[in-house]
């Protein structure tokens, strides 16, 4: 059936690649069965059906993206728009329970770390983080750094199960792990200095060669106390 392009809003029928660029080359990040997209630019002729990539942007997390012609069968309209739903900080609270077993049952499948990945069983770091809340209708930015600026800053000795920690340079978060207790903390790490997939690490100087690089690493913590709301109307 072709794609009714005159639509505002399309659902994803199955989990679907997004891409960095019009050639579609290299994953940018995912979007899940049911997820929400816009289409912001095409070049397409819609008269003859013949389709070029399209540029959207998910509803969920204002994260930007181009499906490729191949895919363009994964979308429908949506029938209903996107609503974002509120949470309460104590609510969010007696939800983290269920992220961390979201990602501990992630941990238990066989699985690689794949940049852009946000569907099981393969994801980065923060599409790990995304994917864990989103689990329990909790939606946060998609990138790392996105999430620290999101979250509500705390320090490491304030860290609860459930809270974000980060990683990367003295300018940028450029990786991210849940805190789960007794200063150990669950991600998705690459194949350099890293698990190459999910995997339980230690905040100490004193843990493996692992654990050590990313401790050096570390600029803070955050804690999840909304769900996202988009921008981009």
């Amino acid at each position: 059936m072709p794609l009714n392009l005159k639509s505002d809003e399309y659902q994803c029928l199955a989990d679907l690649n997004l891409y960095d660029s019009p050639e579609c080359t290299r994953l940018a990040t995912q979007a899940a069965v049911g997820r929400h997209l816009r289409i912001t630019s095409n070049d397409n002729d819609v008269e003859t059906q013949n389709f070029a990539s399209l540029q959207v942007c998910l509803c969920e997390d204002d994260y930007p993206g181009w499906v490729s012609p191949t895919d363009l069968s994964l979308l429908q309209s949506a029938t209903l728009p996107y609503e974002a739903t509120s949470f309460s900080q104590s609510q969010i609270k007696k939800l983290l329970a269920e992220v961390i077993v979201f990602t501990q049952k992630a941990m238990q499948q066989a699985n690689y770390y794949l940049w852009g990945g946000t569907v099981a069983p393969n994801y980065d770091c923060s599409g790990l983080m995304q994917a864990a809340f989103a689990s329990v209708g909790i939606w946060i930015p998609r990138d790392a750094y996105q999430q620290e600026e999101f979250t509500q800053p705390i320090s490491t000795a304030e860290l609860e199960a459930g809270d974000l920690v980060f990683f990367g340079t003295p300018q940028k978060a450029t990786h991210v792990g849940l805190y789960l207790a007794d200063g150990y903390y669950i991600h998705s790490s690459g194949k350099d200095k890293g698990r190459n997939g999910i995997a339980i690490d230690c905040l100490t100087e004193q843990g493996d060669a692992v654990s050590q690089s990313y401790y050096q690493q570390l600029r803070g913590a955050g804690r999840v106390v909304k769900s996202y709301e988009p921008q981009i109307r």
